[in-house]
């Protein structure tokens, strides 16, 4: 499974780490949704690979919200993202951020969940963007979201 988080903030810039801003809740959905055995901290993310979990972003440039991005920036990410995913050959790809992917992979109708079509022969799935900043969703929801995936994947429950 790779999470595609859609692009580095300042805090995960500024320390490396994935999801790293305190409040963001990529880590809590994780664990919630059974990937995880335990809540991990964003410098932990080098324990995921063991678990058989990936993290890339779509694209590379860190700003202060995902909404600074051009749509010219996403579309490079996902032609980027596509060649890392047919380099790695995950079996799915989880992008994190219904906006991103639409824009990203011109898809302006994507809704939440699976995706008819694949990418670079991987499943392909979208999740809720974690962020703080994203008040529709709640941590529970998140964690619930993030279960539907897991259960939807085969990958064994981690708790």
């Amino acid at each position: 499974m790779l999470f595609v988080g859609i692009n580095p903030g300042l805090w995960s810039a500024a320390t490396g780490w994935h999801f790293a801003r305190p409040g963001n809740r990529f880590w809590p959905a994780l664990h919630r949704g059974g990937f995880t055995p335990r809540l991990l901290h964003p410098s932990e993310q080098d324990e995921l690979p063991a678990l058989g979990l990936g993290i890339t972003n779509m694209a590379a440039r860190a700003s202060a919200r995902a909404d600074e991005l051009s749509a010219e920036e996403l579309l490079d990410g996902a032609a980027i993202l596509t060649g890392k995913v047919a380099r790695y050959r995950p079996r799915w790809v989880a992008v994190v951020g219904v906006t991103a992917y639409r824009i990203g992979f011109q898809r302006p109708k994507a809704t939440f969940g699976p995706q008819p079509e694949s990418l670079a022969g991987a499943r392909l799935w979208v999740l809720p963007n974690p962020s703080g900043l994203n008040a529709h969703f709640t941590p529970v929801t998140l964690g619930l979201a993030f279960a539907e995936l897991r259960v939807a994947t085969d990958l064994p429950e981690r708790r």
